[in-house]
């Protein structure tokens, strides 16, 4: 494995001290894979299989509505995890699609080898517990904004924390993910001329 993969990972488990334990057969079971864009990498119906790393390029998790129309619910970029969690968990078909936007170079995971991890590290135990919480409270929190929040206000708080990958997508699956028309996200972009 390349120097640069092993310092991605464990930037991506980062309450992990990797100077503790011997990590050698953890970096093992990465592997490498690449998307194009457009490319659907896990589509409804389908179980999980791989939970990612990006290395390179921008990954969107998105639902149909009952009208067939796309619903973004995340996003995934350079550095992050990606992947449809539950389902790759649960071991059942997912509900979600999840599509490479932009040509996409991951490292994934295998499920048989994610769970062996906290029999083998028990660090991992920790990194779970701490990664779930965080996750839940993300999303709690997101859920309040699309509640509370008018369209202005969602579109300047996500704008001051939007890493820069994700800039350059189409609006369209920012202004989905935001739950506002393209038109309405296009005239909020030119007031703050991003």
């Amino acid at each position: 494995m390349h120097s640069a993969d092993i310092e991605l990972i464990q930037n991506a488990f980062g309450l992990i001290d990797f100077s503790k334990d011997d990590y050698s057969e953890f970096y093992e079971m990465w592997s490498e894979c690449e998307f194009n864009r457009g490319e659907i990498i896990t589509d409804i119906g389908q179980i999980e299989r791989s939970f990612y790393i990006v290395r390179k390029g921008v990954q969107v998790v998105s639902v149909l509505d009952k009208n067939g129309t796309q619903k973004v619910i995340g996003f995934s970029f350079d550095g992050s995890f990606s992947g449809i969690y539950d389902s790759y968990l649960h071991k059942k078909p997912t509900k979600y699609i999840l599509t490479s936007l932009t040509p996409s170079k991951l490292l994934r995971l295998k499920y048989e080898d994610y769970i062996s991890l906290f029999d083998k590290y028990p660090s991992f135990d920790r990194w779970g517990r701490i990664a779930h919480q965080e996750l839940l409270i993300g999303r709690v929190n997101r859920e309040i904004e699309l509640i509370t929040m008018s369209a202005n206000e969602r579109f300047e708080k996500f704008m001051a924390r939007c890493p820069e990958p994700l800039k350059t997508i189409p609006q369209k699956y920012l202004a989905s993910y935001l739950n506002m028309t393209p038109e309405t996200f296009s005239r909020l972009r030119k007031k703050v001329k991003i």
